[in-house]
């Protein structure tokens, strides 16, 4: 019997075969990691730790709430408009407390749903001593019809007089124009868990929360030197806390949290 020729594989084959289911694990993982819809991280700045929330508004919805639509009532936690979306077919995937609220729990400065301006803009002159919000320049987080986000002082926002999709007014602002806020102390021993956002760029939006009090000085510091914003806004402090799909609440211990006036939600976009 002849012998039979001595066949090889062709190599190009070969690797191709064996490399193919490899090539589609790596895609699958790579399109994970493209499809996380929040990116979390905790950052640690000057030994603080930070739960930091970074948003793209091109791909994820950020709204804010404050009443059900169906009851009239304010949410009031977290949980509550967590519950809210879990009845209407949407997972919440991020929250976090919006702006500085009144004795009533009413939002104290421009609140902003959908288009619609709930509560207007607020530029009374109050006693610093009374409440944070009255420690000057006090600023707006807005989020714009194009889908676009920004933070600007009370007064940039009126001047521009631009209608906003969802706003929140609170104070004081953090960083004005890539420099911090000077009535901060850098020593100052007001410390508390504080929460706070800026607009990276027109569409991430970054939020923040301490793990551990600081003071405002260290805080605002995080967002121009560590984060690169050059304008950002604190939201509240003490009770503030963030909600993250599957890592649960960072932020404030529970037993500290107040009902809110208002929560910046992302919800799960729906299935086609």
């Amino acid at each position: 019997m002849p012998a039979l020729p001595n066949r090889r594989p062709l190599p190009g084959r070969l690797s191709w075969l064996l490399l193919a289911p490899l090539a589609l694990l790596g895609a699958a993982a790579g399109c994970s990691q493209q499809r996380q819809p929040v990116n979390s991280s905790e950052e640690v700045f000057e030994g603080q730790n930070f739960r930091v929330v970074s948003i793209d508004l091109k791909r994820e919805a950020l709204s804010l709430h404050w009443k059900n639509p169906e009851s009239g009532e304010p949410y009031a936690n977290i949980n509550a408009l967590r519950q809210w979306g879990m009845s209407h077919g949407r997972r919440m995937l991020f929250a976090a407390n919006a702006g500085i609220y009144d004795r009533q729990f009413a939002p104290l400065g421009l609140h902003v749903e959908a288009g619609k301006t709930v509560v207007p803009l607020n530029l009374a002159h109050g006693n610093p001593a009374s409440g944070n919000f009255s420690l000057l320049p006090n600023g707006v987080f807005a989020i714009y019809p194009d889908g676009h986000a920004a933070v600007h002082t009370s007064a940039q926002f009126k001047a521009e007089g631009k209608p906003a999709q969802w706003a929140t007014q609170s104070g004081p602002m953090l960083v004005i124009d890539g420099k911090l806020n000077d009535q901060f102390i850098d020593d100052s021993n007001s410390l508390k868990w504080r929460s706070g956002v800026c607009a990276k760029t027109p569409h991430e939006v970054v939020f923040v929360v301490s793990e551990a009090p600081v003071n405002f000085h260290t805080f605002a510091r995080l967002f121009k030197d560590e984060l690169g914003c050059r304008n950002a806004l604190y939201l509240d402090g003490t009770i503030s806390q963030f909600y993250v799909d599957g890592e649960g609440y960072a932020g404030a211990p529970t037993f500290m949290v107040k009902p809110y006036a208002g929560i910046f939600a992302v919800f799960a976009q729906p299935t086609p």
